[in-house]
């Protein structure tokens, strides 16, 4: 795509549509309404605990590490439901577009996604919760960078993708500078296309997850690329799924009976990070037995807590902060949580794993 070399306040909402694509811009006319009057379907049911012979959830499976994590767990052969498909959906857009396709019924993303589908007068429900205390993004620079601080991201052009945690990390770190959206200029890209804004050097700035990081450097710190350092984190890695999805009794007892397995997938993982780096890193990912290691170095010990209090409070502070640059809505969080769920993950793990 051609990218814009700003984002100036009145052409933030044409952005929204154009990244988000059409489901997007039919869901815009909504929004208002939406953001007004709180979701449209409400999940006051009690949580139903029996999974009826015959339910399906079709789940996301982000390159193959959902799915992978299950199996090399043995935790998959204990899912109660089928599994039509796990289709490799990772994008919050991407997400929410198949959301509104009735083509996935559950996926894992950071906080931002819900946020944009409810701008977008999409009514989904976050079930569960993973804290996240490290960044699992960090700054990287194009090669030839004198960059070294976010101070000095002031006048570059910065990477940018409003509907994903990338986005949102970056404008965070941006305040935390005392930096404006106006103080730099945010091109505005989709995260699979960051890395390749930065070879060209046609953005200064992309925030890269964790696992593309080590990678990037190994090719290119020899020509000057580097990471600029921050405290900055995305705290939230959740599951949600549609709010018509969670109406549904037998979809909501599978996305009951899902939770439990979800967050002791996670916890293996942590406690068998040689298994994880070889089966998945090397195998699927075709980075090598080093750069895997390096990555499981940055990655975070999962927390599932049994109160979603602090996380609501982040997500509250990620919609003011949204609001206040006039990408979104003004809205109260907490209408994206369904709290029947908040007990399941942290139940199932140890207690080391809760707080």
């Amino acid at each position: 795509m051609s990218a814009p070399q700003g984002l100036s306040a009145p052409n933030r909402r044409l952005f929204l549509q154009t990244l988000l694509g059409a489901g997007a811009a039919l869901g815009l006319s909504a929004c208002t309404a939406a953001a007004a009057s709180g979701p449209a379907l409400s999940s006051t049911a009690p949580l139903p605990t029996r999974v009826p012979s015959g339910d399906s959830l079709t789940i996301a499976s982000a390159l193959g590490a959902e799915q992978l994590q299950l199996q090399l767990s043995g935790l998959i052969k204990q899912i109660p439901f089928t599994v039509p498909s796990w289709p490799n959906i990772s994008a919050g857009p991407d997400v929410i577009n198949a959301f509104r396709a009735n083509s996935l019924d559950l996926a894992n993303n950071a906080g931002i996604p819900p946020i944009q589908a409810h701008y977008q007068g999409f009514d989904t429900r976050i079930v569960a919760i993973d804290l996240t205390r490290k960044p699992s993004y960090l700054f990287a620079t194009k090669p030839h960078s004198d960059i070294r601080s976010v101070a000095e991201f002031a006048g570059r052009k910065l990477a940018f993708s409003q509907g994903q945690a990338q986005g949102v990390v970056l404008l965070r770190a941006l305040r935390e500078a005392g930096l404006k959206d106006s103080d730099v200029q945010l091109v505005p890209l989709t995260s699979d296309q960051f890395l390749t804004a930065l070879e060209a050097g046609q953005v200064d700035i992309a925030p890269l997850a964790i696992s593309q990081a080590p990678a990037y450097l190994n090719r290119y710190a020899s020509d000057g690329a580097h990471t600029v350092t921050t405290d900055v984190v995305d705290l939230l890695n959740l599951l949600w799924a549609p709010a018509e999805v969670l109406a549904d009794s037998d979809k909501a007892a599978a996305v009951a009976a899902f939770i439990p397995l979800w967050a002791k997938s996670l916890v293996w993982v942590y406690e068998n990070p040689s298994v994880w780096e070889d089966e998945y890193y090397v195998k699927t990912q075709n980075i090598s037995a080093a750069q895997a290691q390096q990555v499981t170095a940055l990655s975070n010990k999962p927390l599932l807590p049994p109160s979603w209090d602090e996380a609501i409070a982040w997500e509250q502070e990620t919609v003011d902060l949204l609001a206040q640059g006039g990408y979104v809505n003004s809205f109260k969080a907490e209408v994206l949580f369904d709290r029947r769920f908040e007990h399941l993950a942290a139940a199932a793990v140890p207690v080391e794993y809760r707080s």
